[in-house]
């Protein structure tokens, strides 16, 4: 499907949806527990959909209410796979964080992926279940993989400047494994996800011992331990009120109020709070959120190391800005969805956004937006980035809408609400 954005006068108020990342680590959390779980305003994203087909592949038992999704784990807790296959869809967090749960089992299994998830390098997660004994079968060190072998636990060496998804899933696999375990980590990024991962496990009981180091990360895991089942709301989406946030920045008139972005846990893209300051904006608490009001940007330069899906909104944002722009950590947006980063400077400058990327560093100049069709090459991101574009500069054509679905299904309706100007392209 095809949509188009034009130009538009922004105006209300808009809910986020659930948190993604948090969602997905619950959803891990609540198969390895000791009884049932009840997760409130779970995300119903594609993403998380293939979370609790996982979750029920491994043999949990999943009951789908109104506003509330119960899962009931296999009896011990531990994984009982019902096939010999999983499927992560195209969640990059999914496959990095069932796998080793899976490898608990110590049942041979395939877990294979869908769309581009396939071709995204896996490397880092196959040298961790490598140098934890688990052998690994894999496609050019792409999905599908085959595991043989059980996680017993053990001692580890990672590169936190790949992914931090790995060891997220060590985290949460490893406590239930049969022997003590050390994660020693180089070079950390995208520190607020695991953070995440930290919160949830303090929360629910699981041990740990963190040492954050001037170069290294070490995380020390006591072994056989048990959880009871979690009762918690899961909080806002961070990276989805980024977008909304950044229209409101650019086409609210006088202002436009996202709501539902309070709770408990950490969230990377929470920094766009900062973003928004720097670019010389003024965010106003509400009873309910936030309000932010159209204002041209002025320039501004971001690390965004630790935050790399505010690239696009942030991306788009700059096109707008009085003076040149620089984001750096480019070099974490190689193996998302698509290239972002090579995505982000080729569809932008068919709308005219004027984008330099120098190693690290992504430069974005003052633009004036010029009507086009963008290929989003199946990134959801990018969608929401030239939704961006269109709604505040000229009207922008969008192709392959639907994979918006990967994390915010409702995105066109909810923009709609707000008075966004979207029509239909027939082919």
């Amino acid at each position: 499907m095809i949509l188009k954005v034009s130009p538009s006068i922004l105006n209300g108020s808009v809910q986020v949806p659930s948190s993604k990342s948090l969602s997905i680590r619950l959803i891990a959390a609540s198969l390895l527990a000791n009884t049932p779980s009840k997760l409130l305003n779970i995300s119903e994203c594609d993403d998380c959909t293939h979370a609790l087909g996982l979750a029920a592949d491994l043999g949990a038992e999943i009951e789908l209410g109104s506003n509330e999704v119960i899962i009931t784990p296999t009896p011990l807790g531990i994984p009982c796979p019902r096939e010999g296959e999983l499927n992560a869809g195209e969640s990059g967090l999914s496959i990095r964080l069932f796998t080793p749960i899976a490898a608990l089992s110590g049942k041979d299994l395939t877990v294979t992926a869908e769309g581009s998830l396939l071709k995204r390098p896996l490397t880092d997660l196959i040298s961790c279940l490598e140098d934890l004994d688990i052998s690994v079968t894999e496609n050019n060190s792409s999905a599908p993989l085959k595991i043989n072998g059980c996680l017993k636990g053990g001692a580890i060496n990672l590169d936190g400047g790949l992914s931090s998804q790995s060891l997220t899933g060590l985290l949460l696999s490893l406590p239930f494994a049969d022997n003590d375990s050390t994660i020693r980590v180089k070079d950390l990024k995208s520190r607020p996800y695991v953070e995440m991962t930290l919160e949830v496990m303090r929360n629910i009981g699981l041990e740990f011992v963190h040492e954050e180091n001037e170069d290294m990360d070490v995380f020390q895991i006591p072994a056989n331990q048990c959880h009871y089942g979690i009762e918690t709301t899961v909080d806002g989406d961070w990276s989805a009120g980024a977008v909304l946030l950044t229209l409101g920045a650019l086409c609210g008139r006088p202002n436009l109020e996202v709501t539902g972005l309070r709770g408990k846990y950490t969230q990377s893209d929470s920094a766009i709070k900062g973003a928004l300051l720097f670019a010389g904006y003024q965010l106003l608490g509400t009873n309910d959120g936030i309000s932010i009001s159209k204002k041209k940007p002025r320039g501004f330069s971001l690390d965004l190391t630790h935050s790399p899906d505010l690239f696009p909104p942030l991306a788009a944002l700059a096109a707008f800005s009085k003076k040149p722009c620089t984001l750096k950590g480019a070099n974490r947006l190689i193996s998302k969805e698509s290239n972002r980063a090579e995505v982000i400077l080729s569809e932008f400058s068919k709308a005219g956004v004027k984008v330099e990327i120098d190693g690290d560093i992504m430069k974005i100049s003052p633009s004036k937006v010029k009507p086009c069709r963008i290929n989003p090459h199946g990134d959801h991101r990018i969608v929401m980035a030239a939704a961006i574009l269109g709604a505040a500069g000229a009207p922008i054509e969008i192709e392959n809408v639907e994979c918006v679905a990967k994390s915010y299904p409702a995105f066109f309706d909810d923009l709609e609400s707000i008075g966004c100007n979207i029509s239909s392209v027939n082919l």
